[in-house]
């Protein structure tokens, strides 16, 4: 309450407080109607502290950026949380307490909402349902053609088995992968799962497998086990009860195989993985759980958070739909998790789900976040699969261009349970294509590593543009990027020439050297350096194609340039300004 002091009047004057928030105004309705229906609930507890990790990019290298969001995020989430916990153990009620979202995921009564509601440091309560959801499309068998003997039709289109011609297999990195899980001595990822010690014959499943299924919900009451899973839960060893995590990470990591054929975009990356489904069941606090765990993965006793075990890249093959729980009203708490796991410097791709072919129909999350690399799936053909989801986003209002990009997701044969192999499609195809892709740029230019904004325009710039009838949210679909293909079908050897060819030249990255706003831009763009030329700098302008378009001067010892970009066609352009022996390299987008 605000007092104003009048000495003329020698009297206070009180204004007007808000009127306290209501406990029933921080509970969703639907969690509310879940309770009075069953008196008994799965929910989640979200804080209004967050921490803010916004310097995390000045941190210098990966390993350091995942330690500054981790000890960030943590140190806020134990400070926040002492009231609600000391709370939820009193009454001996069940929890999980997170960090990459300050939040807590608990069960209980209406009464034990109405108490934590009522704490003034929580800002909302959501439910967490844990009920059935369709994955993909229709599975179904097809021929996949061959565009080039040894390899599956993926692998050739998007140029990766050139990529290996030239020494980039993925070695160094990590791509961690959150699914249903992952058969993890299947013949054709055993050898690149990070656990596994060849010269020992032996695994350690210890900061490279973590299950987040510890449990069963009934749709309609008290939690029960409602029959034996195959993997069990709370597995200590990795494990797929689905098929589709296997099939995932086939794509990304695997050897060859039945008929002899390379399936994986990165056969030399090693791979970590999280469960955070129940065969196919899934909910937003498995899929926090499993973030989580990427930032800063543990040991089987969960114990032990270490940061630099984080991968460079994971592979988000799934949705969290309504009927999952995720709405406009929670929306930004997976934000929050993805958000935070960008700005620890790892890439998050993610499928875009497999509802098109109308417009906005990229519609849940994790797909739907400005941060995550969303990828929508082409065919054989180089052309937009029927089931691709499309942009642009307007379940949450903000119209975003989604989209990212296309990768092939029709007829992938890939690895499933029990040794066996599988010809499967949908988006979940595609993403990991994207993901593996990753891992080869960054084993091509290891300094790409923790530099997620200049690998995604990388991915973007390079990309085979690609061009549709169908206009999405006022975005044309003859216009590049559009709401179908985004930028275009991904092209790894194009994106793996250029890193090669701009780091030859000592190319400093966009966090480091050039800044660009506002892009997307319409009329003008202002870039700024960090270090400003001591003489006139060129600045050119390219465009997909490579061609020069644009020319600039850039004057001496200044910091900005403001350049007028009315005149150029809407579309990605490469901008390069030569700054004595140092060329500063970037992305603009001109909408």
């Amino acid at each position: 309450m605000l007092s104003l002091l009048v000495p003329t009047l020698s009297l206070f004057l009180l204004l007007p407080a808000s009127p306290p928030t209501r406990w029933q105004d921080k509970v969703e309705p639907a969690l509310m109607t879940d309770l009075e229906r069953d008196g008994y609930a799965s929910f989640i507890v979200l804080f209004e502290q967050q921490a803010d990790v916004s310097a995390a990019r000045q941190q210098g290298s990966k390993v350091q950026m995942g330690t500054y969001v981790f000890e960030q995020t943590r140190a806020v989430a134990t400070a926040a949380q002492k009231t609600a916990i000391g709370l939820l153990r009193a009454q001996q009620s069940p929890y999980r307490s997170f960090y990459i979202v300050n939040a807590i995921q608990t069960k209980g009564s209406l009464s034990l909402v109405k108490a934590l509601a009522a704490l003034p440091e929580v800002r909302a309560i959501q439910p967490n349902p844990t009920v059935a959801v369709d994955l993909l499309p229709e599975e179904r068998e097809q021929q996949a053609l061959d565009f080039r003997e040894g390899v599956e039709w993926g692998i050739a289109a998007i140029g990766a088995d050139q990529v290996w011609d030239m020494g980039f297999t993925g070695q160094g990195v990590v791509i961690g992968g959150q699914d249903t899980g992952y058969e993890w001595d299947h013949p054709a990822i055993k050898e690149s799962y990070r656990g596994w010690d060849d010269t020992l014959s032996q695994a350690d499943h210890n900061y490279n497998w973590h299950d987040a299924i510890h449990e069963i919900d009934s749709m309609n009451g008290p939690p029960y086990i409602a029959e034996a899973n195959p993997c069990g839960l709370s597995s200590l060893v990795p494990c797929d009860d689905h098929n589709h995590g296997t099939h995932t990470m086939g794509t990304m990591t695997g050897t060859v195989s039945d008929e002899g054929k390379s399936i994986g975009v990165a056969p030399g990356a090693k791979w970590i993985a999280c469960r955070n489904m129940e065969r196919g069941y899934g909910s937003p606090a498995s899929y926090i759980e499993c973030f989580e765990w990427f930032l800063a993965p543990t040991d089987l006793n969960g114990e032990n958070p270490d940061p630099s075990k984080a991968p460079h890249v994971i592979a988000n093959s799934w949705s969290c739909p309504e009927i999952e729980g995720c709405t406009p009203a929670n929306f930004e708490t997976m934000q929050i998790a993805v958000d935070n796991l960008k700005a620890a410097g790892v890439v998050v791709v993610v499928s875009a789900g497999n509802s098109g072919s109308q417009c906005h129909t990229v519609s849940t999350p994790a797909a739907i976040f400005e941060n995550s690399f969303t990828v929508g799936a082409t065919r054989q053909t180089d052309t937009i699969a029927n089931f691709s989801s499309r942009g642009t986003v307007t379940v949450d209002s903000s119209n975003r261009l989604k989209p990212n990009i296309a990768a092939p997701g029709v007829g992938v044969r890939s690895s499933i349970r029990n040794g066996g192999f599988a010809t499967f499609s949908g988006t979940s195809m595609a993403g990991p294509h994207v993901a593996g892709a990753v891992a080869l740029l960054i084993s091509a230019n290891p300094e790409l590593a923790g530099q997620v904004e200049a690998i995604e325009s990388l991915l973007e710039s390079t990309a085979r543009p690609m061009l549709s009838d169908q206009d999405c949210g006022g975005v044309s679909g003859m216009e590049v990027p559009n709401a179908v293909y985004g930028y275009g079908r991904m092209d790894i050897l194009a994106a793996v020439q250029e890193t090669v060819s701009t780091s030859s030249q000592e190319t400093i990255s966009i966090e480091q050297a050039l800044q660009v706003a506002p892009n997307p831009a319409r009329e003008t763009v202002l870039l700024n350096s960090v270090m400003p030329p001591a003489a006139t700098a060129t600045v050119q302008w390219f465009d997909t194609q490579s061609r020069l378009i644009k020319t600039v001067n850039w004057p001496a010892m200044t910091t900005q340039l403001e350049v007028d970009i009315r005149d150029l066609p809407k579309g990605v352009y490469i901008v390069q300004a030569r700054m004595g022996t140092e060329l500063f390299s970037t992305r603009v987008v001109k909408q």
